[in-house]
């Protein structure tokens, strides 16, 4: 029988774990979580092993990074079913902290975000960035791991949090890995669970639209063709669309007046009901106008 991880409560103790493994010359690789892990979350791990001598998973859902009326509250928690099955992947430690620890009494200190913050998820969701780097960086302190995997599908998180570590001259390395899917496409989300099965079926035209508008891309066709194209897919699957657009990978700027060579990378967001879903693709290059 596998043994479970070494669940830890505490910063102070899963920091010490990590130093004396780093001190005993172990590489020590991390995986920031929310918990109701699924197989994008294992696909993270899996990469961390393959890497790293030894794996920790945090599992914390995170209350700033939440808007007044999101979905803190009924974000799906399982801690029990989530340690088993990190057991099945031999990760040595979970840290698993309450609010008190992530956030003591009379705390006062947020970090401010920009530049890649600002548009998309940062427009519609102010204050939600600040909240995702304060917590990141938070768990970089607790956990003083050698690398740290992330998951493509929050891109856009995945550039903040980069522009974080370079701006605060943070020592740890940031590995993003490719977004898994189910067999249909779309993208794997803890979300995906509160959809009924209708909803479920209408969030296909999310990876169809982005597979559609690669294809688009390839044959030339302009920025705003292919934007213009993926918004009416998901207009007609009952998508109510926040945005839909393509941009520059590493920026998210307008690829006007960009070099040719730019990567790009298209860009979902929408609501089912009441389930806020996001998606991206990028682009392979391209030699024509993309503009």
């Amino acid at each position: 029988m596998t043994a479970g991880p070494s669940v830890i409560h505490t910063s102070g103790a899963i920091r010490a774990e990590v130093l004396a493994a780093r001190a005993a010359g172990r590489r020590v690789g991390f995986v920031p979580t929310m918990g109701s892990l699924h197989a994008g979350h294992t696909s993270l791990v899996e990469r961390a092993l393959a890497d790293c001598d030894d794996v920790v998973v945090s599992i914390y859902v995170n209350p700033t990074q939440f808007g007044p009326h999101e979905d803190f509250d009924r974000y799906p928690r399982n801690l029990a079913a989530d340690c088993q099955l990190l057991g099945q992947q031999r990760v040595r430690w979970v840290f698993a902290p309450d609010t008190a620890e992530m956030y003591p009494p009379g705390n006062a200190t947020r970090i401010e975000v920009a530049g890649p913050a600002e548009p998309f998820e940062g427009r519609l969701r102010p204050g939600h960035f600040s909240g995702v780097a304060t917590i990141v960086c938070r768990l970089f302190q607790a956990v003083p791991a050698d690398a740290v995997y992330f998951g493509a599908k929050d891109w856009q998180q995945t550039l903040v949090i980069k522009q974080m570590v370079r701006d605060l001259g943070l020592p740890i390395e940031i590995h993003v890995c490719p977004t898994v899917r189910e067999p249909d496409g779309l993208a794997m989300s803890s979300r995906n669970a509160y959809l009924t099965s209708k909803q479920r079926q209408q969030a296909r035209a999310l990876s169809l639209a982005l597979e559609q508008a690669h294809v688009d891309w390839l044959a030339g066709a302009s920025v705003a063709t292919i934007t213009e194209g993926m918004s009416n897919a998901l207009d007609a699957a009952g998508i109510a669309i926040d945005y839909a657009a393509v941009v520059a990978a590493e920026t998210l700027e307008p690829l006007e007046h960009q070099p040719l060579e730019t990567a790009a990378i298209a860009l979902v967001a929408g609501r089912l009901g009441q389930t806020r879903l996001i998606d991206n693709l990028p682009l392979s290059p391209r030699g024509g106008a993309t503009c």
